[in-house]
């Protein structure tokens, strides 16, 4: 795989076990790039090891006043230096392609895993968490893979030069394959108490990373109630609990680093002395001294890239830690199966939508409403219509539309027949146009969508922030998450991307809590015109919407209770006039029914009272 090749076409199935087991996969599966990785890697060393035989077979040319051997030298050093500036050009290629292709991979199978699970991603995983994971994790785990291919070459090439000074000069070379033995096994003691403070210095970061982000997400809320400066002192402590980790550790591979830089200085010493003996006695010739001695300034480089790996690892199995839990993350194994395929031929299946838990029946090219008393429950059935059910659901029978289960049904294929839009929609920043580019059948348009979400003034107020060119409303730009909007405006253009996309079934969440009423009744006139012969759900306790809905359904204690229109409903059932009217007590003990967001107190007709009525939140 070439960087200029990326995305993969498909990133694989990881191995999500444990932290190291993700690397070891991510490296067997660029096997081919390792290899080149190691060979360049072992051709470029051992050419800069080969430097010392050189120097030293001029040094003994110079000494004999041999013009042959000291042109042999010559010859020899231009090769090595050719081979050097090849095999460090190529490792350096192969490196960061390993690098980048290694992060590539773990960002698209993140971004896989994002899209499958979808909405239950955050009540799953911190957003802090799975940021982190996004970001600086990725790059430390490309470290830690690429990294493997040098210290494989370094390690072949340490090997290859002890066993070479032993064959040249064996007491020389004892002396110095046993320095390096000793420098490693003075190193090694030192890697764990090292890993163990990266670790708690990671758990740090990645905790004040979700402190961030979680102040960031709710920062309009903080200021509302004042809690502005205490959530920016607990930042302010998590970053300083961070420096002090990071501080620690630091102490620790300051320590390595000089382990590493004293030990092979009185290796060095070492060998210089005895080599200078051995040369007095006329044990050794200059020129062997002299190649001994560079081949041991020589092993300094490969041994450095044994605190790397190290490091690397220490630094990258956190990361790959807290990668694997998002990636291991699944709706069930049943549904991971069926869903989490991607041989998306199958048509989308079309029918009524019917959920054996809750026993919710939605007819085919009807508006069915449904009011719940408990919000929890309402989200979770939901997410059941739409296929997202949670982990701990798994073995629940699954929902099913027109007599096929959605468990059954590929990815693609459940989500383009069922949309599932939540009470708290996220609007994307850039153009409206952009926003309303979705995937669609075709038969609405943007501009029937805009107009059946009553988002006229919507469109005024961006035209009026100055970010309409040219006045055409598609270009006008939405801040993130539209916090330059309102929350009724922000519902209304996330409704208005719902409707364009124009699915077979529609679910919405409490799609108008937060509108005044004559703009709910527009809504729901709207709703019901252009979703005419498609199946809708709405999920809702305003009684504007429930009586222009085709069936009304009632669900209590997690199953349906009872069916009807709103009006009959209201008239013969005490638990649902309870919850929609806003009751403090119902005479059969269903409960008082608080319905969240969206119940309006309503008389027999379904009018709402004056006191109960609706204003538009203002932001």
């Amino acid at each position: 795989m070439r960087i200029r090749d990326l995305p993969y076409p498909d990133p694989g199935d990881p191995d999500v076990r444990s932290g190291f087991r993700l690397m070891l996969w991510l490296w067997r599966s660029q096997l081919g790039g390792q290899l080149k990785a190691l060979a360049w890697g072992t051709l470029h060393m051992a050419a800069v090891a080969s430097f010392p035989l050189a120097v030293g077979v001029a040094v003994q040319a110079a000494t004999e006043r041999s013009g042959d051997r000291l042109a042999l030298a010559g010859a020899l050093t231009v090769a090595l230096g050719l081979a050097v500036t090849a095999g460090d050009t190529m490792l350096h290629r192969a490196a960061v392609t390993n690098w980048i292709t290694a992060a590539a991979r773990v960002q698209q199978l993140l971004a896989r895993r994002t899209a499958a699970l979808g909405a239950a991603l955050t009540r799953r995983v911190a957003a802090g968490e799975v940021v982190a994971v996004s970001t600086g994790d990725i790059e430390k785990i490309g470290w830690f893979v690429e990294a493997v291919s040098r210290f494989g070459a370094a390690s072949l090439t340490t090997a290859g030069v002890c066993t070479a000074l032993v064959v040249y000069e064996p007491l020389l070379g004892a002396v110095v394959t046993l320095g390096v033995l000793a420098l490693v096994a003075a190193v090694l003691p030192l890697l764990p108490p090292t890993t163990r403070r990266a670790d708690a210095q990671r758990a740090k970061a990645g905790r004040a990373t979700e402190l961030a982000a979680d102040t960031v997400a709710g920062l309009r809320v903080l200021r509302g109630i004042g809690g502005e400066e205490l959530f920016l002192g607990r930042y302010r402590g998590a970053s300083q609990e961070v420096r002090r980790a990071a501080v620690r550790t630091a102490r620790m591979w300051s320590l390595i680093d000089a382990v590493q830089v004293v030990l092979p200085g009185v290796l060095l010493i070492a060998v210089v002395w005895l080599g200078a003996r051995l040369a007095l006695d006329g044990t050794v010739a200059v020129g062997e001294l002299v190649t001994v001695y560079g081949a041991v300034t020589f092993l300094l480089f490969p041994l450095r890239l044994f605190q790397e790996i190290a490091m690397a690892y220490s630094f990258s199995r956190p990361s790959a830690e807290r990668a694997a839990r998002v990636l291991a993350l699944s709706r069930g194994t049943r549904t991971e199966n069926a869903m989490g395929r991607r041989d998306g031929a199958r048509m989308p299946p079309e029918g009524d939508l019917y959920d054996p838990v809750s026993g919710l029946l939605a007819p085919a090219g009807s508006l069915t409403a449904v009011v719940c008393g408990d919000p929890d429950a309402t989200g979770r059935l939901a997410e059941r219509l739409g296929g997202h059910g949670t982990e701990s659901a798994a073995q629940a029978p699954s929902v099913l539309l027109g007599g096929v289960a959605l468990d059954e049904v590929p990815l693609e294929a459940a989500r383009t027949a069922v949309l599932v839009q939540d009470k708290d929609p996220v609007l994307l920043s850039g153009t409206l146009g952009g926003l309303l580019d979705v995937p669609s059948s075709g038969a609405v348009t943007p501009g029937q969508a805009l107009e059946a979400a009553q988002c006229g003034d919507v469109l005024a107020a961006l035209a009026r922030a100055g970010g309409a060119p040219d006045g055409d409303p598609m270009r006008a730009r939405i801040t993130e998450r539209g916090r330059s909007l309102s929350g009724g405006q922000r519902q209304r253009l996330a409704l208005a991307r719902s409707l364009a996309a124009d699915p077979r079934v529609l679910v919405l969440d409490e799609p108008t809590s937060a509108v005044d009423s004559h703009t709910e009744a527009r809504v729901a006139d709207a709703l019901r015109r252009l979703r005419a012969g498609r199946t809708t759900v709405v999920f809702s306790s305003s009684p504007l919407l429930l009586d222009r809905a085709d069936r009304v359904a009632f669900v209590c204690g997690g199953t349906v209770t009872a069916v009807g229109t709103h009006r009959e409903l209201l008239a013969n059932e005490p638990g649902y006039r309870a919850v929609v009217t806003r009751e403090t007590g119902g005479d059969d003990g269903h409960g008082t029914g608080m319905a969240g967001d969206g119940g309006l107190a309503a008389g027999p007709a379904g009018i709402r009272g004056p006191r109960h009525e609706r204003m538009e939140e203002s932001a």
